[in-house]
């Protein structure tokens, strides 16, 4: 991007380096089970915003030492979600404004504004991707028998979960029709690890790995897929990103790194991998083979239930000649993805102010799945101005589809604030008036609160100060200090021994 405070980081181990000259990394050399154990450390650590984790010496569940280290917690913290981003956390704001600019550009206003535009248009180039003839990733290649997902240090993260789950893939899928790496799609979906060459592929039926899978599917053929595990941060994030479909993964990576991205020929399938990943998992999603996967926890702080899925075999396994396996868990905030939501509702802000430039502020809490729950802060106008805004947040934008309650609110409230919302309900909501429910409408079908799966309620919270024919009462003013109280007293504030 053409906002950027750090160099670009070519793979994994420089933002690693990056964030160990910080003092954000900590080494474990004691050795640690990636059976339920290793996950509890990084829980314990996520907790309280600790450093990134590098346990040296990982331990399976037979209490054998693996050779390959595993890293946790990379983007536990917001700091270490925008160092991924290129930039300091102060600045999220205004790469979510470049980012508007893009999804959605202006006409340019004479020649001040096109050159101002000019470093927008250098980093767009920036993002054809760059082939690599001799590519690390490829330094140790293992194909047919030698095959073996178990070599890995697969974590298990919770007890009563179905087994191994790699979780930091970035997959790489294609449509049948094209090759361009402009058609492919980067997402992170989780895999039960079956046996050495099998594993299950957990893509949501709206996600663009599965409608590639549809695709494939259709013409009876198999999907070939690559999942990389331990790329650079860029790459990572533009996978977790919600892009536009029209907006290729792997181009906006090179947008967000600053530099061009780096891709090989995969030995074994017809697909571009990140060159300069740790690990990548080269094989084919079976059109008609699934297997029940699950469960396992997630988000919402409860275990999945057990569901089919496809099944992919794995045909080729590439490594670094040292690799690195990159790992997170899924659970009750706080975790990985909570933080990684509540960083990107940073820069999304100013796409949801291009839709609606009245709304000052937006708070999806963390802890309520990070995107069930929203409170909207609005410069109010006009009587029904709040019921305008859910309508419009729910009917418009996608991110806000699975949202199932919003509570709209005064610009004197601060959304991240749980004191200013309590207050504004407690005294600017009424529950005869002020309340709007919609039945039947698409909820995340993971809620299992809703009656039907994918099929669910929505509620609306106008805690908004009343104005015009919305009430017939006097409405209370707020109490404030006036600025003279405050100046006297701050003068007399060093003389009162407090």
């Amino acid at each position: 991007m053409p906002i950027r405070d750090f160099p670009p980081f070519r793979d994994l181990r420089e933002f690693l380096r990056h964030l160990d000259a910080d003092g954000d990394v900590a080494r474990v050399a004691e050795p640690v089970g990636i059976v339920h154990d290793m996950a509890e450390v990084h829980r314990r650590v996520i907790a309280r915003d600790g450093p990134a984790l590098v346990f040296e010496r990982p331990r399976d569940a037979n209490g054998s030492i693996l050779p390959v280290p595993v890293i946790t917690n990379l983007f536990g913290t917001r700091k270490r979600v925008a160092a991924g981003l290129g930039i300091r956390p102060e600045r999220l704001a205004e790469l979510g404004e470049a980012l508007a600019s893009l999804r959605e550009p202006q006409p340019v206003d004479g020649l001040r504004d096109a050159l101002a535009r000019l470093p927008i248009l250098r980093a767009a180039m920036r993002t054809r991707a760059e082939t690599v003839d001799r590519p690390v990733v490829q330094e140790e290649v293992r194909t047919g028998r030698d095959v073996d997902l178990g070599a890995l240090p697969v974590q298990t993260c919770w007890p009563g979960e179905a087994g191994p789950l790699i979780t930091w893939g970035v997959v790489t899928t294609r449509p049948p029709e094209s090759e361009t790496v402009a058609g492919y799609n980067l997402g992170i979906y989780r895999m039960q690890v079956l046996d050495r060459d099998r594993a299950i592929m957990r893509w949501l039926h709206h996600r663009g790995g599965a409608k590639h899978h549809a695709q494939w599917a259709a013409q009876g053929k198999d999907t070939p897929v690559a999942v990389a595990i331990g790329t650079d941060p860029a790459t990572m994030l533009a996978a977790v990103l919600p892009l536009p479909e029209t907006l290729s993964e792997v181009r906006f990576s090179g947008l967000l790194r600053g530099a061009r991205p780096r891709l090989a020929k995969a030995r074994t399938v017809p697909l571009m991998v990140p060159a300069d990943s740790e690990i990548v998992l080269e094989g084919y999603v079976s059109a008609t083979e699934t297997a029940p996967e699950g469960p396992f926890g997630d988000h919402t702080g409860y275990y999945n239930s057990v569901e089919q899925f496809p099944v992919m075999r794995v045909t080729a396994i590439t490594t670094r000649r040292d690799p690195t396996y990159l790992s997170t868990f899924t659970g009750r905030a706080p975790d990985e993805p909570a933080v990684l939501g509540a960083t990107f509702n940073e820069l999304f802000l100013p796409i949801v102010k291009r839709a609606f430039p009245e709304i000052v502020d937006v708070w999806l809490p963390p802890h309520a799945c990070s995107y069930r729950m929203a409170i909207i802060s609005i410069k109010k106008r006009y009587p029904g101005h709040a019921r305008r805004i859910m309508m419009g947040l729910w009917g418009m934008l996608p991110q806000f589809t699975y949202t199932k309650l919003i509570v709209v609110v005064d610009d004197d409230i601060d959304p991240k604030s749980w004191d200013d919302v309590a207050w504004a309900i407690a005294t600017r909501f009424d529950a005869s008036r002020d309340l709007m429910v919609i039945d039947r409408t698409p909820i995340d079908y993971l809620d299992f609160a809703s009656p039907l799966s994918g099929l669910g309620g929505k509620l609306g919270l106008d805690a908004t100060n009343k104005i015009g024919t919305e009430t017939s009462r006097e409405w209370g003013a707020v109490l404030k200090v006036t600025p003279d109280v405050a100046a006297r007293v701050d003068a007399l504030w060093p003389k009162l021994g407090l």
